[in-house]
């Protein structure tokens, strides 16, 4: 059984492997994220805490995700292209991924059952903060924005 994020890898957006441990020693935001949501906003307030924290060992990590109201329904490459072309997108993105139900990516499974129900998505934009040693910190919900005080305060106290 899984002990730590370092356990899982997605693939990135453009096809290649994207094992975790390639973020070691980083606090980790993992984020499902969808092109046509009222949410998807959000984006901008993900890029501007990755510009803010990267340096200090942030990463953020969006995984696409077509499971809320089919919002998410392009390709990877079309995804790809809406995150830079509307948003400057410059955090790392998975492919498309499931993150709930039977289905569910490995990491979203073991993000249930080490944090409970509070970590599987209910909508787009949850966010998963993950601590430098691979282990989960906390879940904030999909209205929690992304430079909120409380979330903030969460990977500053992480990093």
């Amino acid at each position: 059984m899984a002990q730590d994020a370092y356990d899982f890898s997605f693939n990135s957006i453009d096809g290649a492997p994207l094992p975790l441990t390639s973020f070691k020693d980083k606090v980790v935001l993992v984020v499902n994220t969808a092109s046509k949501c009222g949410l998807t906003p959000q984006y901008e307030g993900l890029e501007k805490l990755y510009s803010d924290y990267k340096d200090k060992g942030l990463v953020v990590l969006g995984v696409p995700s077509n499971q809320f109201a089919g919002q998410e329904p392009g390709t990877d490459a079309e995804i790809a292209d809406f995150c830079m072309t509307n948003f400057s997108v410059d955090f790392p993105m998975t492919s498309k991924t499931d993150v709930k139900g039977d289905e569910a990516h490995p990491f979203y499974k073991w993000a249930k059952d080490t944090l409970g129900e509070p970590a599987e998505p209910v909508w787009n934009f949850h966010k998963l903060l993950v601590g430098k040693d691979g282990k989960l910190i906390r879940a904030f919900g999909p209205r929690t924005e992304p430079l909120d005080d409380e979330l903030t305060g969460a990977i500053e106290a992480a990093l």
